[in-house]
C-alpha cells in the first residue's frame, strides 16, 4: 500500500521540537532517529515520529528553507477544552496567534486548531445563521465555541 508522509525541514531544533510536541500530543511517539557526527559531537539529524495517528518525517537541514502558510497542520478538536489545550501549548514560548483558528508555533509551522462544531455551524442550511457564524469566526484568533453558538442563535 502506498503511503504519504509529511516531511518537515527544521533549521537546527528538531530535538527540541520533538520534546515540545511530545508534551502536547498524548499519543506522540518517536519511531526512529538518526544522528550525525562532526567528529566531536553527535546531533540529531533525522527522525520519524507519529502524533495524533499521523506519521511524520523530519530533518535538521539548516537555514536554507523555512515553513510558511502554504502548508498547515489541521487539528480537529472535540470541544473547547481541546481547542484551549492545543492553542495554548502551540502558541507558548514564541508561537504566534493568527486569525480564524490559525497559529504559527515557535518553529514556524502553521496549525489550524478547529472545533468540530465549526463545520456543522458553517454548513447549516439557514444561510443567515451560517453567515453570522462566519462573521464571528472572522473576528477571532482562537476559536471560541460558545461565541459561535451565540452568533448562530442570533
Amino acid at each position: 500500500m502506498t503511503t504519504i508522509t509529511p516531511f518537515l525541514w527544521f533549521n537546527k531544533d528538531l530535538a527540541e521540537a520533538l520534546d515540545h510536541y511530545s508534551a502536547i500530543f498524548p499519543d506522540f511517539r518517536i519511531i526512529e532517529t538518526r544522528n550525525t557526527s562532526n567528529g566531536q559531537t553527535e546531533e540529531l539529524f533525522t527522525a520519524s515520529f507519529e502524533m495524533a495517528g499521523q506519521r511524520f518525517m523530519a530533518l535538521n537541514g539548516g537555514p536554507h528553507f523555512t515553513f510558511n502558510e502554504a502548508i498547515s497542520l489541521f487539528v480537529e478538536c472535540s470541544g473547547q477544552e481541546e481547542v484551549d489545550h492545543f492553542w495554548n501549548y502551540l502558541t507558548d514560548n514564541g508561537g504566534k496567534e493568527e486569525r480564524c483558528g490559525w497559529l504559527k508555533d515557535k518553529y514556524g509551522i502553521s496549525w489550524q486548531i478547529i472545533p468540530k462544531d465549526l463545520g456543522k455551524l458553517l454548513g447549516d442550511p439557514d444561510a443567515a445563521k451560517a453567515s453570522r457564524v462566519m462573521q464571528a469566526m472572522l473576528a477571532m484568533n482562537k476559536i471560541e465555541i460558545e461565541k459561535l453558538y451565540i452568533a448562530y442563535r442570533g
